[in-house]
Formats: structure tokens, C-alpha cells, sequence
């Protein structure tokens, strides 16, 4: 293999630039050409394309972003536009694609797989954590100790004024992220889509903390649990208490990436070159049990499924 490109695509997440760069620098350090395209789907289909140099991905690892941008295209899903896509990189000599995003650009590298024969490698890219096939996505820690963070600053607010605060955290739907900040940030409740929970449930925990001298309620909510608006009306017709929401939105993408995010997308770059080198293609990698694995695209969401009660019941129990 003589040429390979590289996209991000989807939601930008923090480590994606740690991504670009492993994939490229290993690349490079094998004689290839390496290829970038702008704007995921839509930069390959309006053929934004340029050969990269080693200054493209310089002192970029501890970026956030990506140096590439990010857009999404539901025309991809369309065939036409994929082979439009998929002519791009061919006129090009293109052989190669490593992908870098969650499971809506791993089908995008699926079908160009299967109907084009692009050999593709996909990395996930998604502070979500919602893809089968590895433990944690690139950028999930990075954005899991923002969300710590806003939770111990909310904490002083809410003490100073006794008041319950709604935190809500992205995730989809997916409650990793608001699952485990609320363990590591010893939140009073939290709501995930995976586990149902009433606001009757979480009244309970916060009359039960009042009683106990407690001044403050920190919930986080995961935005696949429900409209945290509708959740915060609710809660007032159940709770004596001043109730405010907090949606952290989109600064959960942004910063520097952990050094668990930039470890992560190193080896998993690495990674998808060697495997293209080794004329492997149609694969996702990522990282199970400590260890670099390899499954089918499709893997990633014909195996999603986490199961999260034992942490859940966990979460609940130090709520008090």
C-alpha cells in the first residue's frame, strides 16, 4: 500500500488530533503518502483532499478538535453519493481510509468497504463511550473529568445556597458519561437511559439527605434519560427545595485531551496502519482488557449492548 487518507467525522471529540497525527507519523515512517480529508463524508464527496507532511500533524497531540473539521452527511447513506465519494480517493490512488469517529462514520467505512473495496480501518472517536469492540472511546475520559470538574465547582455554589442542582451531560443513548461521573464525583442521584428511574425515586434520596443535615443535591442526567426541563418541573412539585439546571453542552468536547485519551489514540493509530500495511481492511480497532483488538466495522453497533445496574446500584447506594 502506497497511499492512504485519513477523516474525522461525526462530533468532534478530544484525542481525535492525537489520531491524525499516530496514523500519519507511522505512515510516513513506512514510505506511504498520506492524504487528509476536510469535513469528514462531505469533504471526501466535494473532493477536499490534500497530501499531508510531517508539519501537518506537528505539536498537535495535545489539541483538541480536529485539525481535519468535522461535518456530518445523511446523503452518504444514499449509494450514489458513496460512489461519487469512493471515485475521489480512487483517481487519487488512494488505497487506504482510516476513519476516526463513532458508529454512524463506522457505517460510512463499512459500505465503502463492501461496495468500493477501500480498505478501510476504523478508530473510535466519541466521548460517549456507546461503541462495541473496546472499552473506552477516544475522548470519553477527557470529557468525563470535565464533567467532574463542573460538578466540584457546582458543589460550592449549591452548599453556599442549599440548593439541588440537574446537571445534564451528553452521552445520547448512552449513561456512561453521567454514570460515572456521578461515582467518581459523588453526586446525590443520577438518571441514564439504560436504568429506569422516577422523579419519585430521586425525591426519596433528597428528603432522605435533608433530614440527615445535608445542604446540598448534586443529579446528574444523562440527555438520553429525558427533557431535563420536564425532569426539573416535576422534581418542584415533590421537593421543598430552590432547584436549578445546569446543562454543560458542548464544553464537554472541548480542551486538551487526558493522557489516557492521547495513550489510547496512539496505539490505536498505530494500529489501523499496521493493519492496512498487513492488507487487513473492513476492521475497527480498540482497546479490551488493556489490549489493541481488532473486530469487523459492523461489530461496533451489532454488539452494543452495556449493561449498567451493578454500577447503577452502586451510584444509588453512595447517593446518601
Amino acid at each position: 500500500m502506497k497511499k492512504i487518507a485519513i477523516l474525522t467525522s461525526g462530533g468532534d471529540s478530544q484525542g481525535m488530533n492525537t489520531a491524525v497525527r499516530a496514523v500519519a507519523k507511522t505512515a510516513m515512517s513506512k514510505g506511504m503518502e498520506v492524504f487528509g480529508i476536510k469535513r469528514g463524508y462531505k469533504g471526501m464527496l466535494e473532493d477536499q483532499i490534500f497530501q499531508m507532511s510531517a508539519l501537518d500533524v506537528s505539536g498537535i497531540a495535545d489539541h483538541g478538535g480536529t485539525i481535519l473539521l468535522s461535518a456530518r452527511l445523511s446523503s452518504f447513506k444514499d449509494p450514489e453519493v458513496r460512489a461519487k465519494a469512493a471515485e475521489n480517493l480512487k483517481k487519487r490512488g488512494i488505497e487506504g481510509l482510516v476513519v476516526i469517529g463513532g458508529d454512524g462514520s463506522f457505517h460510512g467505512a463499512h459500505y465503502l468497504y463492501e461496495e468500493h473495496g477501500i480498505k478501510t480501518i476504523g478508530i473510535p472517536g466519541t466521548i460517549d463511550n456507546d461503541i462495541a469492540g473496546t472499552d473506552y472511546t477516544i475522548g470519553y475520559d477527557t470529557a468525563l473529568n470535565i464533567i467532574l470538574d463542573a460538578i466540584s465547582k457546582l458543589k460550592d455554589t449549591a452548599t453556599s445556597h442549599e440548593r439541588t442542582y440537574l446537571i445534564e451531560v451528553m452521552g445520547r443513548n448512552c449513561g456512561d458519561l453521567a454514570l460515572y461521573a456521578a461515582i467518581a464525583g459523588g453526586a446525590s442521584g443520577v438518571m441514564i437511559p439504560e436504568v429506569k428511574a422516577s422523579t419519585d425515586d430521586i425525591a426519596k434520596v433528597i428528603r432522605e439527605r435533608r433530614a440527615e443535615g445535608k445542604l446540598y443535591d448534586i443529579i446528574v442526567v444523562a440527555e438520553g434519560a429525558g427533557n431535563i426541563l420536564d425532569i426539573e418541573k416535576e422534581l418542584a412539585q415533590k421537593i421543598d427545595t430552590d432547584i436549578r439546571v445546569t446543562i454543560l453542552g458542548h464544553v464537554q468536547r472541548g480542551g486538551a485531551p487526558t493522557a489516557n485519551d492521547r495513550i489510547l489514540a496512539t496505539k490505536l493509530g498505530v494500529k489501523a496502519v499496521e493493519l492496512l500495511i498487513d492488507g487487513e481492511a473492513g476492521l475497527m480497532v480498540g482497546m479490551e482488557s488493556g489490549k489493541v483488538t481488532t473486530h469487523k466495522l459492523s461489530y461496533a453497533w451489532e454488539n452494543y449492548s452495556k449493561s449498567s445496574e451493578e454500577d447503577y446500584k452502586i451510584a444509588t447506594m453512595l447517593s446518601l
